[in-house]
C-alpha cells in the first residue's frame, strides 16, 4: 500500500510514496506520532535529483526486510531539501557539530521531540568497507534508546544548545579585511585549472563573484586569471553539457570532465549572470556567449514549466543508469552524423573509440577550446542540433517539476543582467514574465511562499525567497526602469525584517509564523546559493543608491556588522557577505535622465564596454522627480539630450551627453 507520502507534491517525496516503509511528511501529526508511542525518529532527507539518494532508496527503502525494522523501531519521516530547506539547514548543521562530513542523503535520528541523536549521509545496506550497515545501524539506535533514553535525549539537548550558541565575535570591517579574504581565497584556487584544488570541483558562483570583484578593486590580474580559468573549466568541460546546454552541478574529477550529471537551475541561473558579468573581460567573447545562450535555451527548453516558472533540475540517473542521457559512444555518432562530419565532431568534442569515461565519452572543449573560424562555427551548431534531436530519442532523465521561488529569483537576475549585457530583449521578457508569475501565482496576500508543485501552494516564504525577490526587483529595475520594481524590493525587504528578523541585525530562513521547529537559527553561510543575509545587505545597498534613503545604508550596515565575527571565521562560506562589503565600499550609481521622446541607446554602450558589478544603472525621465535625498536630486537633461550623471558616496559628476565622454568618467578597472 502507498504510504502518506501519497498526498504530497514533492517530486522526491512522491519517488518514495509506494516504499514499503511507512514514510510520514514533516510536520505535527508525525511529531506526534513519535511523543504518543515514545519511539525516535528516522529523518531522511534528500531532493529528486540526488544519485546516493536514489542508491539508498533502492538497496533500504524498497527493501521489505529493512523496511519492516524501520517501521517497527521508529517514527519514518521522508523531507525533500528544496520544499524545506529550514529543517535540512537545521538538522544538517546537527550532523556537523557531530563531526560528520554532510551531505544527501542526509540520514538523522532524533528524539521524539525532534532533537538530534545522530547522524550520516549514505549508509550501505550491509557493512562494507569500514561503514557499518543501516539495519545494524537501526538496530543500534533503537537498543540504545530504549535501554537509555535519558541519555540519548541528553546529547539532543546538548546539540541543540551548541547550534543555539552566541555567534563568533565581531570584527572591523574595510578594505584590509576584504583585501585579506580575497587573498585566503585566491590560496584555496586551482591556478591552472580554475576552482578549488583537487577532486570534486563545485562552481561556488558566490566565491568566483567576490573574487572577479576583487581583481576589480585591487587591480589584480592574477585573482583575474582564477576567475577565468574556472569559468574555461566550467564552460568547455564536461561538466558543461555541449550538445543540450546547462551546467551539471559539479566535478567529480580535478578537470572538470566527469559531471555528477543532474542539472539544477541554481547553478545555471548563476552561470548565466556571471558569464555576462565578466564578458567584457572574457579573453573569448564569443565562447561566452555561446555557453549563455547554449543555457538559457536549455533552461526554456527544459525547466521552463507551462505555469510560467522554471522546475528545478533534471536527474543524474535515466532509466536507472547514471549520465546514460549524456554520453555517447564513437560508433553511435558516425553512424548519425556520417563519417565526416562524425569524425568532425569526434575530434573536437574528445568522443573516442575508447571513450573518455567507463568506456563512453562524456562531450568537451578541454583540448579544442578556442572558437572556430565561421564557416566551421556553423557546421558545429547545426551538427550538435542534430546529436540533440537524436539525444531526445534516449530515455530521459526524471524532472523535478517544483518551482522554488528564490532559485527563480535567481534565474531571473541572471536572464535580466545578460539581456542587457548582451542586448537580448526576448530574454528580459522572459525574466519579467517569471517574475510576474512569481508575484500572481506563487503568493498568499502579499507573501511568497517557497515552493509551488502541480497547481499547489506551499508553505509561506522563506528568508532567502524575500531576499531572492528584492535583488530579483531591483536587477528588473535597472534594465527597464520600471518604478514599481523599485517599489516591490522596498516591500520584499520590509517583509524579510518583520517575519525572519532575529532582533540581532540577521535572519532566521524559517518565518516567525511558520511550522514549529526545535531551533530558528540566522545562519550566515552560503551554500551552493548565496545566503539570505548577503542578498539582502545587496538589495539594501542598490535601494540606497536609487533613493538616497540613509535607512537602507543603515540595514546594510547592521546586516554586516552582525555577520562580522562569521566573515572572519569562515571566508569561503560567506563570499556573497563579502561582495556585498566590496559594493558598499565601490557604489557607482550611473544616473540617466531622460527628456521625453528620447532613449538612453546612444549612451548604454559604454556603459556595457565598461560594465562593473559596482554598477547601479538608474534611467528615470526628466519629467520623474528624482528623491530628494538622491545623490543626483535637481540634476536635469542638458540641451534636450539623455544626459549621464555618475555618482559615489553622495557626490555626482559633472552632466555628460555623449558615450565617449561617459566612458572616461567610469571607475578605472571597471
Amino acid at each position: 500500500m502507498p504510504n502518506l507520502l501519497r498526498f504530497e507534491t514533492s517530486a522526491y517525496l512522491l519517488q518514495h510514496k509506494d516504499n514499503p516503509v511507512h514514510w510520514r511528511p514533516w510536520g505535527a501529526a508525525a511529531l506526534a506520532e513519535a511523543a504518543a508511542t515514545d519511539r525516535p525518529i528516522l529523518l531522511s532527507v534528500g531532493y529528486a535529483a540526488c544519485h546516493w539518494c536514489h542508491v539508498m532508496a533502492h538497496e533500504s527503502f524498497e527493501d521489505p526486510e529493512t523496511a519492516a525494522v524501520m517501521n517497527a523501531l521508529f517514527v519514518n519521516i521522508k523531507v525533500d531539501r528544496q520544499e524545506r530547506p529550514d529543517i535540512d539547514q537545521l538538522y544538517m548543521s546537527a550532523l556537523h557539530a557531530f563531526g560528520e562530513q554532510g551531505g544527501w542523503p542526509l540520514t538523522m535520528f532524533l528524539t521524539p521531540d525532534g532533537k538530534p541523536i545522530w547522524g550520516g549521509t549514505y549508509f550501505p545496506p550491509e557493512a562494507r568497507y569500514g561503514r557499518p550497515g543501516f539495519r545494524d545501524i537501526l538496530r543500534k539506535v533503537a537498543g540504545i534508546y530504549r535501554d537509555d533514553p535519558s541519555a540519548l535525549v541528553d546529547q539532543g539537548e546538548r546539540v541543540v544548545a551548541h547550534l543555539a550558541r552566541s555567534r563568533p565575535a565581531g570584527a572591523t570591517l574595510g578594505p584590509e579585511l576584504i583585501d585579506r579574504a580575497a587573498e585566503t581565497l585566491a590560496s584555496l584556487m586551482d591556478p591552472q585549472r580554475g576552482g578549488t584544488r583537487g577532486a570534486p570541483k563545485f562552481p561556488n558562483a558566490s566565491v568566483q563573484d567576490f573574487l572577479a570583484r576583487s581583481a576589480e578593486r585591487m587591480t589584480r590580474p592574477d585573482l583575474r586569471a582564477l576567475v577565468d580559468a574556472t569559468h574555461r573549466g566550467l564552460v568547455d568541460g564536461g561538466i558543461y553539457d555541449h550538445v543540450g546546454g546547462g551546467l551539471a552541478r559539479y566535478s567529480t574529477d580535478a578537470d572538470w570532465l566527469v559531471p555528477h550529471f543532474e542539472k539544477m537551475l541554481y547553478d545555471n541561473a548563476q552561470l548565466v549572470e556571471q558569464l555576462a558579468l565578466d564578458l567584457t573581460q572574457a579573453a573569448d567573447p564569443a565562447l561566452y556567449r555561446d555557453r549563455i545562450s547554449g543555457t538559457i535555451a536549455f533552461m526554456e527548453r527544459e525547466l521552463l514549466r507551462p505555469e510560467g516558472g522554471f522546475a528545478s533540475g533534471l536527474d543524474a540517473d535515466a532509466a536507472g543508469v547514471e549520465g546514460s542521457f549524456t554520453v555517447w559512444d564513437h560508433a553511435e555518432l558516425l553512424t548519425l552524423l556520417g563519417v565526416e562530419d562524425g569524425a568532425f565532431m569526434a575530434a573536437l568534442y574528445d568522443i573516442a573509440p575508447g571513450g573518455n569515461w567507463e568506456g563512453k565519452s562524456i562531450p568537451n572543449r578541454l583540448h579544442h577550446p578556442d572558437t572556430l573560424p565561421a564557416a566551421d562555427e556553423e557546421r558545429r551548431l547545426r551538427l550538435l542540433d542534430e546529436m540533440r534531436r537524436h539525444r531526445e530519442t534516449r530515455p530521459r532523465p526524471a524532472l523535478d517539476d517544483q518551482i522554488l521561488t528564490d532559485w527563480n529569483a535567481l534565474a531571473i537576475v541572471g536572464l535580466a543582467t545578460a539581456g542587457f549585457l548582451l542586448e537580448r530583449s526576448d530574454w528580459i521578457d522572459r525574466a519579467e514574465s517569471v517574475y510576474r508569475f512569481l508575484g500572481e501565482a506563487v503568493s498568499v496576500e502579499g507573501r511568497p511562499v517557497h515552493v509551488f508543485a502541480k497547481g499547489r501552494r506551499g508553505r509561506l516564504g522563506l528568508a532567502t525567497d524575500l531576499a531572492g525577490l528584492a535583488r530579483a526587483a531591483l536587477g528588473l529595475h535597472q534594465v527597464t526602469g520600471k518604478a514599481a520594481y523599485q517599489a516591490d524590493a522596498a516591500r520584499f525587504l520590509a517583509l524579510l525584517w518583520k517575519h525572519h528578523g532575529d532582533g540581532a541585525d540577521g535572519f532566521c530562513l524559517a518565518p516567525d509564523d511558520g511550522d514549529r521547529l526545535i531551533l530558528r537559527r540566522a545562519e550566515r553561510l552560503d551554500e551552493a546559493t548565496p545566503n539570505a543575509h548577503g542578498m539582502a545587505a545587496e538589495a539594501h545597498l542598490r535601494l540606497w543608491a536609487l533613493t538616497g534613503a540613509d535607512e537602507h545604508r543603515t540595514a546594510a550596515d547592521a546586516i554586516l556588522a552582525a555577520a562580522a565575527g562569521d566573515m572572519i571565521a569562515n571566508v569561503f562560506g560567506t563570499a556573497s557577505l563579502f561582495s556585498s562589503l566590496d559594493l558598499r565600499l565601490r557604489i557607482t550609481t550611473l544616473v540617466i535622465i531622460l527628456p521625453a521622446g528620447t532613449s538612453a541607446d546612444g549612451l548604454l554602450p559604454a556603459i556595457r564596454r565598461s560594465w562593473s558589478r559596482s554598477f547601479v544603472l538608474d534611467i528615470r525621465f526628466e519629467e520623474t522627480e528624482l528623491p530628494p535625498a538622491h545623490p543626483a536630486h535637481d540634476k536635469k537633461a542638458v540641451g534636450g539630450k539623455p544626459t549621464a550623471y555618475v555618482c559615489h558616496e553622495g557626490r555626482c559628476s559633472l552632466p555628460v551627453t555623449d558615450a565617449a565622454a561617459l566612458a572616461a568618467l567610469l571607475p578605472a578597472g571597471a
